[in-house]
């Protein structure tokens, strides 16, 4: 498994990237099967460490947990004990789903904006019904099915996912309901 361990405007040592490596190790075995690579990283916020990881397994889920504390390697062990909740708790799902998986998951390009928000007042008419973009970046839609999504989308903790429906080759979508269900969108 590749290891990137970095800091944003911390210096992060030998000794706390060798102790990242080996406990994520000892986490990621336990519980995941393919795991293909980790990025970790450590920043401050005030007076506290925060320590967020992301592990890309082959299966093309990403399983990521955030932590914080006031100590640098209490920080990374709260995230470590998150990660590892949450692998847990999935394994059993992860198994179920991927075991017949020969390949990894198939990934789409697609084009992804943000739009700025127009606050005008009520009164105001807009200039122009065409939103202005802020900015434009590549995605990619990831070829699932239906439980392997909402896997993901709960091992990512967003709120929506869009993917390929592997059954019927369509663009689906999941996302969180505010009564804390799970939303299909099978066009």
């Amino acid at each position: 498994m590749r290891y990137q361990i970095s800091g944003k405007q911390i210096d992060i040592g030998e000794a706390l990237q060798t102790h990242v490596q080996t406990e994520l190790n000892a986490v990621v075995q336990k519980y995941a099967e393919r795991p293909t690579d980790a990025n970790v990283i450590f920043s401050r916020s005030a007076s506290e460490y925060v320590c967020e990881a992301t592990i890309h397994l082959s299966t093309g889920l990403n399983a990521t947990a955030r932590a914080h504390a006031h100590e640098i390697y209490a920080a990374f062990e709260n995230c470590a004990e998150k990660m590892e909740k949450q692998l847990r708790r999935y394994k059993r799902r992860l198994k179920d789903h991927h075991k017949d998986r020969a390949e990894p998951v198939e990934l789409f390009g697609a084009s992804s904006y943000i739009l700025a928000s127009e606050e005008q007042a009520e009164d105001a008419e807009p200039a122009s019904l065409q939103p202005i973009i802020v900015a434009e970046m590549e995605t990619q839609i990831p070829s699932l099915s239906v439980g392997e999504a909402v896997m993901q989308m709960e091992l990512a903790g967003a709120p929506v996912l869009v993917f390929r429906n592997e059954g019927k080759n369509g663009v689906n979508v999941v996302y969180r309901r505010d009564d804390g269900n799970i939303g299909w969108i099978d066009p």
